[in-house]
């Protein structure tokens, strides 16, 4: 039964939240609260996923042989081996997503190397009449902008740019994304949704304009924003431009404060989806 619960818990938390959250825009507001309530979402279902067959076998080897358990025995066996599918889907998926980001994160990162000038010690500019800026994470982290990027803005909003691309890089937003692009890879197609992997991207770079903003302000930070509204970013690499999201982010820099009550209640309903799956282990161990 407890395994059943748990299974179930785990369609919620892959299938439904994500949906829920997606249209939740106020949390943008309030992007590294949004952030930790997508996480723990996401993480609860994931312990769902991990616990379930654990569960499931604690309760074949306690029930007693009688006709009244067959059924509590199916269903801890229907759980074991969905839970079972979707642990080796997961752990495949975070190999060939954390393999290929990292392969091209290398490759770009030697070909800018080869190609860039030194602007400081792990800054990058290429010889490019486009403008772009972005930043390639990792041990030996890059952050790339193009020659016409230093042409065209101005040294508050080149601050401005550097900010936002540095905050991705200390506070490992491409981590961030990876677990997503696991989880979302790893829901079967049919229980996917697109809308919430652009949700996690913009309040990731909300996070990043939140720390530019701090330290240049919204003014150079929407100016620079706006000059390189048409630059490109490669495979792994983390830039300032969100597609279809930059009139949204413009407007968040000038939004009002987001409430406190709203804030806190972000955090907890984000501690209470974390404790969920656990209380419900201890209580079936317990039982």
């Amino acid at each position: 039964m407890f395994a059943a619960l748990l299974a179930l818990l785990a369609v919620g938390f892959i299938a439904v939240a994500p949906r829920v959250l997606a249209g939740a825009t106020s949390l943008r507001r309030r992007p590294r609260a949004g952030l930790w309530l997508w996480q723990t979402s996401a993480l609860a279902g994931v312990l769902c996923v991990v616990a379930t067959p654990l569960v499931a076998v604690h309760a074949l080897t306690s029930l007693p042989a009688s006709p009244a358990n067959d059924a509590s025995r199916g269903l801890s066996l229907a759980a074991l081996a969905l839970s079972a599918v979707v642990l080796a889907r997961l752990l495949i998926n975070a190999h060939l997503v954390g393999s290929r980001l990292r392969a091209a994160r290398a490759r770009h990162r030697t070909l800018v190397d080869l190609v860039g000038t030194h602007h400081s010690k792990h800054t990058r500019v290429l010889p490019h009449t486009m403008p772009t800026a972005y930043c390639v994470p990792g041990l030996r982290h890059r952050v790339v902008l193009s020659e016409s990027t230093l042409a065209r803005l101005s040294e508050d909003e080149l601050q401005a740019v550097i900010a936002h691309e540095l905050a991705h890089l200390g506070e490992r937003h491409d981590l961030l994304l990876e677990y997503f692009a696991v989880v979302h890879r790893t829901a079967p197609s049919w229980l996917r949704s697109e809308n919430a992997v652009r949700e996690v991207a913009l309040l990731i770079e909300r996070l990043a304009d939140e720390a530019a903003r701090h330290k240049v302000g919204e003014i150079p930070l929407a100016r620079a924003m706006v000059s390189l509204a048409g630059a490109s970013t490669p495979e792994g690499a983390l830039g300032i431009r969100t597609p279809g999201a930059t009139a949204i982010r413009m407007e968040m820099l000038t939004a009002e404060e987001p409430s406190r009550a709203g804030t806190l209640a972000a955090y907890l309903l984000g501690i209470g989806a974390l404790a969920l799956p656990i209380i419900i282990v201890v209580a079936a161990f317990v039982a």
